[in-house]
């Protein structure tokens, strides 16, 4: 199986915020963006895959800003790190100005996926190549967060959180 690059798994999903995806102060639900960045990363998690893809978890979501009715929301979601049969996939969703056009980071998640077979058992995925700095700095963090994410749900020991261990020694 040969490796990919985080590159080949982007997606970018474009939209606009419609009157009936807005609350009260008119901005986009919560649920109607974590509803985007699952399409948006799961069609990332199966271009690396090549794979039916399940998620598997939402590990992390910043609602950083709110984003008003009429926006155009832009989602980029690409694959960051693969294990065995899971993928990271890290996704920003951006806010363009109206009138100026000038995109501004608006909220990320970071999405953990599995690929699976017709049967739905996990099956083995590419390895990730990084290239940037920023794809570098996200791949070497998808590990310290599996393996938090192992910890806390008890299926390592301490002793086998080996990249923890190093952020304190």
């Amino acid at each position: 199986m040969n490796p990919k690059h985080p590159s080949e798994s982007l997606t970018i999903l474009t939209d606009l915020v419609l009157p009936s995806e807005t609350n009260p102060l008119n901005n986009l639900f919560g649920g109607e963006l974590l509803a985007r960045m699952d399409r948006a990363a799961s069609i990332a998690a199966r271009r690396h895959s090549r794979r039916i893809v399940v998620t598997a978890s939402v590990n992390h979501v910043a609602f950083n800003r709110a984003i008003p009715l009429g926006a155009v929301v832009t989602i980029e979601a690409k694959v960051s790190r693969s294990f065995k049969s899971s993928m990271e996939v890290f996704i920003d969703v951006w806010v363009e100005d109206r009138e100026s056009g000038s995109r501004t980071k608006a909220n990320e998640a970071i999405y953990t996926f599995v690929a699976v077979d017709d049967s739905g058992r996990p099956v083995e995925v590419p390895a990730i190549i990084p290239e940037t700095e920023l794809e570098i700095q996200r791949f070497d963090a998808a590990l310290r967060r599996k393996q938090l994410s192992l910890l806390l749900a008890g299926k390592i020991k301490p002793s086998e959180a080996t990249e923890l261990k190093a952020l304190f020694i």
